[in-house]
């Protein structure tokens, strides 16, 4: 499954740093590319588009 998220609080690369650990904490073999200047989080999983975004506003982030 393809997700593509928006982060409005991705501010920088250590913050996609910090999102992407946080996705593969919840599904190690995901792809995710994390880009602080569009605030887009694109990510390549098997886990639910629900624990993904949990997993990001556990780390800190709002999803919009």
């Amino acid at each position: 499954m393809t997700l593509q998220l928006t982060v409005p609080n991705m501010a920088c690369s250590a913050c996609g740093d910090t999102i992407t650990t946080a996705i593969k904490s919840i599904d190690p073999a995901a792809t995710v590319t994390a880009d602080p200047k569009t605030k887009r989080v694109d990510i390549e999983t098997q886990a639910s588009e629900d624990s993904i975004k949990q997993a990001i506003t556990d780390a800190g982030y709002t999803v919009a």
